[in-house]
């Protein structure tokens, strides 16, 4: 009976310094996340107001669980007001809603003054990140552009051609063949994946050269295919 009337009584008490340390501490960590998915950021539409979002959620949070401390009553409180309040900006992507609950996490983490927990969560979560990032880990991606030539009907598929092509492409592999310009030449389609992305014009300017092909086209895929 004494600890439940405790949990609706007063709230502990936090001293200034305590407080501005929490939210310094939240401060600091949600600004290392923020920077992380600055660099990790790979979608369309880049957004200052998120990083902001971030870093603000995070000490907000940190001041709410504070303001609550070990009483419920304040908790329920707090819990009715922010039920009333609605949030209706749509995060599209899923690592952005991520970031920003982990930032949240954090603020939590420095407003219960368990210090430990936010630093070592935020360096092994950012590390995480960092090594998906710049890994090919999940990735499905077998080819990275649709190349498209004509060459004449009786020229076949040239052995030329193809010696262009392995020596500017990792793999490649035809996908369609089809007559063009009324069955006096064929179109071939290619899936190829460069040895460097900077083999794109060398790669249409050798095959231009070969003899009796026209039209070269390379059509790299999106990076927003596969985020």
């Amino acid at each position: 009976m004494e600890e439940f009337v405790g949990a609706l009584g007063a709230a502990r008490m936090l001293n200034a310094e305590q407080i501005v340390c929490s939210l310094l501490m939240s401060f600091v960590l949600c600004s290392v996340y923020a920077l992380v998915y600055r660099i990790t950021f790979q979608g369309l539409s880049y957004s200052r107001a998120f990083i902001h979002t971030m870093i603000l959620g995070g000490m907000v949070v940190a001041m709410m669980i504070m303001a609550i401390g070990n009483n419920l009553a304040r908790g329920l409180g707090i819990l009715g007001t922010l039920a009333i309040v609605r949030f209706r900006t749509p995060i599209r992507d899923s690592r952005d809603m991520i970031f920003l609950f982990v930032s949240l996490g954090t603020g939590i983490a420095c407003g219960a003054g368990t210090y430990g927990v936010a630093v070592i969560g935020t360096v092994m979560i950012s590390g995480v990140a960092l090594l998906l990032n710049y890994s090919p880990y999940a990735s499905r991606r077998n080819y990275e552009g649709l190349l498209t030539f004509v060459v004449p009907s009786e020229a076949g598929n040239d052995q030329t051609i193809t010696d262009v092509m392995q020596l500017c492409c990792a793999s490649f592999h035809m996908i369609a063949m089809r007559e063009a310009v009324q069955g006096d030449a064929v179109e071939y389609s290619y899936q190829v994946r460069l040895l460097d992305p900077s083999y794109q014009q060398e790669l249409i300017e050798k095959l231009s050269d070969v003899e009796g092909v026209a039209d070269a086209q390379l059509m790299m895929q999106r990076t927003t295919v596969e985020l």
